[in-house]
């Protein structure tokens, strides 16, 4: 095939009605679907190379089994004419270079905040499924307008896509991908990347967003790439002086040449832009990269084993990209005081919402739903005291859940929001019963469980960087083994 398909062609079965646009990885087509009442979007290779016919074929494979409401949704694939093609959903809508190129009236800095968070849930979702982007950029963000409801922000074209595992072998060959105007520091040198180079990506596209300029413009590819590497971080109050100084520490974080002095994930990018910028901003980044030695989590986790043992009814810390602050019904006090403390709408986790999406299968994507086993969850801070899932977080998020005794009685998930990461270690006065690494498709990490004034303690961290900010407390039965046997086998980790 040569040159564009004319309207009316057909291809692959799809009828052609127009081009929507070209790029190094394919034309885009507008096209009817050839059995349903709907229009599709058809990606056809331009290039004929071996290298890139590879890059696209993986770029279906990986997308298809990425199923979110952010992500352009794959529906099939081939070849025609000796061309490969893909089928995706037809998003009705402009990208966001395009929005940024219409001027800040376009662009509020609300609407930022909005299309930020869209995107890192799309991102950090392709992260739990290993999957990184590697080319996150304002290009490769489509936005849907509907009347009377919010945009609909999606992110596409996961053309340079790798998962975990396959990036090692492509950082070993030097091999460098994406837009260079967007690129992390590690991926211009060749080094190992993981999910921070596409926090590092959104980090580049929020400054221009926000300021209608690339963060490093200069005039060479070269002299790009050098400042990627050497140059520090732009202002947004240098171009934007009437916005909050906050947003220049987000932004200065985000794109730290040290992959380890970034936020952990999109999601945690995302939730300090709208503190910095609607509320106020979380407590600055360490500038000593680490791993905690000890889990805020196990401490509550503790508190939580005496209450019972006290007698007291506590609520338990569970952690969820939208968690619920519901109690179970046998505390309807401390339900009474957390409906009393939140005035969010019953399906919204506010600025606590980034955490859910990191385990969607084990906590409540909706603050009236039920998690893994039918644990409820409630926002609360250090002291576990319940509090509105609208109130700016600092530097952790805290989520509380209560389970059925069968096996959970409580839950609890902690996530580092400044700083690195996790590393669990047993309590003082825990009987340590087994500690072992773990690992599973959805990554690895280090377990621990043990038994603690009679209680199970089952205590988790998580290796992939998405989620390594993150630590898990579950207390339950009489016995750490017990809760081990019965618990973490089917748990969605």
């Amino acid at each position: 095939m040569t040159g564009a398909l004319e309207p009316g062609t057909m291809f692959a079965g799809y009828r052609i009605e127009s081009t929507l646009g070209s790029g190094s990885s394919g034309t885009v087509y507008l096209v009817r679907h050839p059995r349903l009442p709907r229009q599709d979007a058809l990606k056809v290779l331009s290039a004929s190379d071996a290298n890139s016919r590879a890059r696209f074929v993986r770029e279906a494979e990986t997308v298809a089994r990425l199923d979110h409401p952010n992500i352009v949704a794959v529906h099939d694939r081939g070849i025609e004419r000796g061309w490969p093609w893909i089928a995706m959903r037809f998003v009705d809508g402009i990208d966001a270079a395009e929005l940024i190129r219409r001027g800040s009236s376009a662009l509020s800095v609300e609407r930022v905040v909005y299309i930020v968070d869209q995107v890192a849930r799309g991102v950090d979702a392709a992260h739990t499924a290993g999957v990184l982007h590697r080319d996150v950029n304002p290009a490769n963000i489509l936005i849907e307008a509907l009347p009377g409801e919010p945009d609909r922000v999606f992110v596409t074209d996961f053309g340079i896509a790798r998962t975990a595992d396959r990036t090692a072998a492509d950082t070993a060959t030097g091999a460098v991908l994406g837009t260079v105007a967007y690129a992390a520091p590690e991926q211009l040198t060749g080094d190992a990347i993981d999910g921070r180079a596409d926090v590092y990506g959104l980090g580049c596209t929020l400054y221009e967003l926000l300021t209608g300029t690339k963060p490093f413009p200069r005039s060479s590819v070269a002299a790009v790439m050098h400042a990627h590497l050497v140059d520090p971080p732009p202002r947004v109050t240098a171009v934007l002086p009437a916005l909050p100084p906050q947003i220049d520490a987000v932004i200065a974080r985000a794109l730290s040449k040290d992959p380890r002095q970034r936020f952990p994930t999109c999601g945690a990018l995302a939730a300090a832009t709208e503190a910095a910028l609607l509320g106020s901003a979380p407590e600055p980044a360490s500038s000593q990269a680490h791993r905690r030695s000890r889990l805020p989590v196990v401490l509550a986790g503790v508190a939580l084993v005496a209450g019972l043992v006290a007698g007291a009814a506590m609520i338990v810390l569970g952690q969820a990209d939208d968690p619920a602050p519901t109690a179970a019904a046998s505390t309807t006090d401390v339900a009474a005081t957390t409906t009393a403390t939140s005035s969010a709408a019953p399906t919204s986790w506010g600025s606590h919402r980034f955490a859910i999406g990191l385990f969607p299968g084990l906590l409540p994507q909706t603050q009236d739903a039920e998690g893994y086993r039918g644990i409820r969850c409630s926002a609360v801070d250090s002291e576990l005291e319940p509090i509105s899932v609208d109130e700016p977080v600092g530097a952790d998020i805290w989520l509380t859940c209560l389970g059925d005794g069968n096996p959970v009685e409580r839950l609890t998930v902690n996530c580092l929001m400044v700083g690195v990461g996790y590393d669990v270690e047993p309590f003082t006065d825990m009987t340590v019963e087994g500690d072992e690494t773990w690992q599973r498709p959805s990554g690895s990490g280090r377990m621990i469980w043990g038994t603690i004034n009679n209680k199970g303690l089952l205590l988790i961290d998580f290796d992939r960087p998405s989620r390594s900010a993150c630590g898990i407390g579950v207390v339950g039965l009489d016995s750490g083994r017990a809760l081990y046997e019965q618990w973490w086998p089917d748990a969605p980790l």
